[in-house]
């Protein structure tokens, strides 16, 4: 198997500083400029990457803090295209945790005309000696979100032709990241962990999808994606939805786990494991050589600090069907999947940070 890059990792995004929601709010009005703008973003960056560096970590993102959400900026560059439209009349929580999932609408086909992390990622390593990470969303987002009526409802007559484009898209992507001198991405892609859900598993039924089906298409096109990109490690990260605290899904990986541990050309896992809605550890004995997943055992939704000694504890567990050499440790999620973020303070963000990189330390020395 192949060890992950680091033993303490973090899935990518950080808290806005209220400063710099302010200033976006501004510009958005009229009433800054898009220079003072990146300006804003620019400091608030380099206080991000010195956290990062301050607290332990040998990689380093630019907590997203360009972005409103971990995705809607990679999408809007490919076109007309929003992943995560939501009606204003469904704009409601269907339960206290469980919030309203996001639909795609597609008005153009998918098209890269332009480098869309490219600055990011010369901008974040002029700024720091430890690694980069870039986090881009998955390549099925779109798809899973609004299904092939998505896709053929004003910008596609051929679903292959809506897939070739989204591969070429990402594959774009990340070849000129790599000529670049980027070494370490991450791909946000939510659907894979969501499929456990029966919700979920309804919600394609009715609109004429059959899961298990979907899994094969998304296996395919991901590999795609991600098949022959020059010293570049890329990670996939797997989340049940994460947005002012809620989720969209809930569910383990068994059912899913044999196929997505063995299928994908990834050697790299970010799993969700902040609470029961992840089930147990067993999924992990489908893991083979060659491969390396990252726990994330630390939850951005609640400020509620957890215990080390736990965390080990559960590491330890873990560890009985995949071997310890072979993991790592991390928060669940981002902290901030939308510019608003989660029900966190800076101060509690620090903590759970600190203790991820405290219990890798006290884990694998």
């Amino acid at each position: 198997m192949s060890p992950p890059p680091f033993r303490a990792d973090h899935i990518g995004s950080l808290l806005r500083p209220a400063s710099l929601l302010e200033k976006r709010r501004l510009n958005s009005a009229g009433r800054l400029s898009d220079d003072d703008l990146r300006v804003a973003e620019d400091e608030a960056i380099a206080d991000a990457v010195a956290l990062q560096e301050r607290l332990g970590f040998g990689l380093v993102t630019d907590g997203e803090l360009r972005r409103r959400s971990y995705h809607s900026y990679f999408f809007g560059q490919l076109g007309d295209i929003v992943p995560d439209y939501v009606p204003p009349e469904d704009f409601t929580v269907q339960s206290p945790r469980r919030g309203v999932q996001p639909v795609a609408r597609i008005g153009s086909r998918v098209l890269r005309t332009k480098p869309i992390h490219l600055d990011d990622y010369h901008a974040l390593a002029a700024r720091t000696k430890s690694t980069p990470k870039i986090t881009i969303p998955g390549p099925c987002a779109l798809h899973f979100r609004g299904g092939d009526a998505a896709a053929l409802k004003s910008a596609y007559s051929d679903v292959d032709q809506f897939w070739g484009d989204v591969v070429q898209a990402f594959r774009a992507e990340l070849l000129e990241l790599a000529a670049a001198g980027c070494t370490y991405v991450q791909m946000d892609e939510t659907a894979f962990a969501k499929f456990g859900d029966p919700e979920v598993q309804a919600m394609l039924a009715a609109r004429g999808d059959d899961w298990r089906k979907i899994i094969d298409l998304y296996v395919e096109m991901t590999n795609r994606v991600v098949r022959d990109i020059p010293g570049m490690r890329i990670g996939i990260h797997l989340c049940r939805g994460n947005r002012g605290g809620q989720f969209h899904a809930e569910g383990g990986y068994e059912e899913v786990s044999e196929k997505l541990f063995n299928e994908l050309a990834i050697d790299l896992f970010f799993l969700e494991y902040d609470s029961p809605r992840a089930g147990d550890f067993s999924p992990l004995r489908f893991v083979p050589k060659g491969r390396a997943v990252v726990l994330g055992l630390v939850s951005t939704k609640s400020p509620a600090l957890e215990n080390k000694d736990e965390l080990k504890r559960r590491i330890d567990e873990a560890s009985r069907f995949a071997p310890l050499d072979h993991l790592a440790i991390s928060p669940q999620c981002g902290f901030a999947s939308v510019d608003t973020g989660n029900p966190v303070s800076p101060a509690d963000q620090e903590a759970k940070l600190r203790l991820v990189v405290e219990t890798a330390r006290d884990v694998w020395g």
